[in-house]
């Protein structure tokens, strides 16, 4: 079934109203007609299963038949803070970031960043990816993309998570299998991982981490690039302390 992100303002008496991008994507990539059912989400975590009532250039209507106790979230809330990188790097780590279950994404300029922030400028473009990608993988939520943050901004909004992951490529030994040993899983509801951009971080950033407890951690005997290692961080963690992989 195809789903559909919606303002809560575009539900209204039982109606939803279709509008932008996705009506094109209904009649003429999608080919769907009055009748089909389509699956609805407004955007805070309520999805529905609505019949399209009717089709034109402009908006798509349809009517809700049923509200549905559905979430797909994990209960880990995961976070990547990501080293600027450059070019459309960051357009993989938001789709990929999405489809494996991380909730935001917040780039950090560090001290090895090529990139001036003044010039990222892709927000709107890299939320839309996000929301495609929320669509493709039956996300309930659509994860943000905040605005780019520098390191002494980092290290204050780490203190309101359980659990701060950061692979580094010089680290040794202790990696996420350790990690999650370590931890009682009903203690971690909040993640954030932090990876460095292409340059790597400083020895004082790592030291800095290191002061406020976060875990320094191996991914492995293999170098990962930065648009890479944050979709893997969040995938082995999701594997370990949350719902990927299955219940048995």
């Amino acid at each position: 079934m195809h789903k559909f992100f919606v303002e809560p303002s575009e539900i209204a008496e039982g109606i939803v109203t279709i509008e932008g991008e996705d009506v094109k994507h209904i009649y003429k990539v999608l080919r769907l007609k009055v009748g089909d059912i389509v699956n609805i989400n407004d955007c805070n975590g309520t999805e529905y299963n609505a019949k399209l009532t009717s089709i034109d250039k402009k908006e798509v209507k349809a009517e809700i038949i049923e509200t549905l106790d559905s979430n797909n979230e994990s209960p880990i809330k995961i976070v990547l803070y990501q080293g600027m990188p450059k070019a459309t790097k960051m357009d993989y780590i938001v789709q990929k970031g999405t489809e494996v279950g991380i909730n935001a994404f917040i780039p950090v300029n560090t001290e090895r960043v090529v990139v001036n922030t003044s010039e990222f400028k892709k927000l709107d473009r890299l939320n839309r990816i996000a929301k495609e990608a929320a669509k493709q993988s039956k996300r309930t939520i659509i994860p943000k993309v905040h605005e780019p943050i520098e390191f002494e901004e980092l290290l204050k909004e780490l203190e309101e998570y359980s659990l701060i992951v950061v692979p580094y490529e010089n680290a040794e030994n202790f990696g996420i299998k350790n990690l999650a040993k370590g931890v009682k899983k009903e203690e971690v509801d909040s993640v954030a991982i932090i990876i460095g951009p292409e340059g790597g971080f400083e020895d004082s950033e790592i030291e800095r981490l290191k002061s406020i407890n976060a875990h320094i951690v191996t991914l492995g005997p293999r170098i990962l690039r930065t648009e890479t290692a944050g979709v893997v961080c969040a995938s082995l963690i999701m594997y370990e302390l949350g719902d990927m992989g299955g219940s048995l």
